[in-house]
């Protein structure tokens, strides 16, 4: 008999010691806390959490967040007590603590048994100990056809943004990026997501992820439906509202404003702008802004 639509749940920590981790989970019921029997386990030192923190419930297609601590939980900031979450939404757990962005991947159904249900796994999660979520959960596959990709791991590799004024230079990937004040790098555009790009480096390779769930994002003027690697002078564009940025290479992005000529460079690789002089970014030009940031010796 065809089982429902496995549904994945990504818990992406944009706050907190687990900062840059992203956990995945396919059970009914998550545990979130202190305690080494929960799913989603914190530091024991981390005092502001609860040891049973909070749990995430999936009904049907939904999912319930109940807190269950002391201190409290906030769903984009402000504090509940049960909630239905929704893709995008913030979690923090406790006032000045961890926060997380609740995003899921839906799974087609397979000839398997009927799960188990909540009121089954909740009695066997009092019964018998319970196994880490990295121990047993399997990472989301990419859509059918396509070839296995690699998983978002942190890597110490350089990264610069570039968008509008602002720019920003990173050490560690991986960086995400969206409306939310928690996301690394933070665009004010009415098409963003709260929690809407992730770049990360796997397989000497920079690459980008889409987070919004509706494949909005454009690379070279065509949708990514899971994940893509990014080349030299890829243009990418966050939604079909913009805004764009093109990759410059070696772990530089640049958002394209009016004509593509702001980005092309001429005189080789050797020119390209290198994220090894940060200095106060100028108003005038994206082209300038490289130059006096990178300390290029164009003109």
């Amino acid at each position: 008999m065809k089982r429902p639509p496995i549904i994945i749940v990504q818990l992406i920590h944009i706050f907190g010691p687990l900062k840059g981790q992203i956990n995945e989970f396919s059970q009914d019921v998550i545990t979130i806390g202190r305690h080494p029997s929960c799913h989603l386990q914190f530091p024991a030192d981390l005092t502001i959490m609860s040891r049973n923190h909070a749990e995430i419930v999936r009904e049907g297609n939904q999912f319930k967040l109940t807190d269950l601590s002391a201190n409290g939980t906030f769903v984009n900031g402000k504090k509940v007590k049960e909630v239905y979450l929704k893709t995008g939404d913030v979690l923090t757990f406790a006032d000045g603590g961890p926060k997380v962005s609740f995003l899921t991947q839906l799974k087609e159904g397979s000839d398997e048994p009927e799960p188990r249900s909540v009121p089954q796994v909740q009695e066997a999660l009092v019964q018998k100990p319970k196994i880490r979520s990295e121990e047993r959960i399997p990472a989301p596959q990419p859509p059918a056809g396509k070839p296995a990709q690699p998983s978002v791991q942190a890597a110490r590799v350089p990264f610069t943004i570039q968008y509008g004024a602002m720019i920003r230079s990173y050490k560690e990937l991986p960086v995400t990026l969206g409306k939310s004040p928690g996301c690394n790098f933070v665009i004010d555009h009415p098409a963003v997501f709260d929690q809407h790009a992730q770049l990360f480096f796997a397989d000497n390779q920079y690459w980008i992820k889409d987070l919004t769930g509706q494949n909005l994002i454009r690379l070279n003027h065509q949708p990514i439906p899971f994940q893509s690697p990014l080349t030299v002078n890829d243009e990418i564009a966050l939604s079909p509202r913009g805004p764009s940025f093109r990759f410059l290479g070696e772990g530089r992005l640049a958002e394209i404003t009016g004509s593509d000529q702001d980005m092309q460079y001429s005189g080789g690789k050797d020119n390209l702008p290198k994220a090894s002089d940060q200095r106060e970014p100028p108003q005038d030009g994206i082209l300038s802004k490289f130059k006096k940031f990178w300390g290029s010796s164009q003109q």
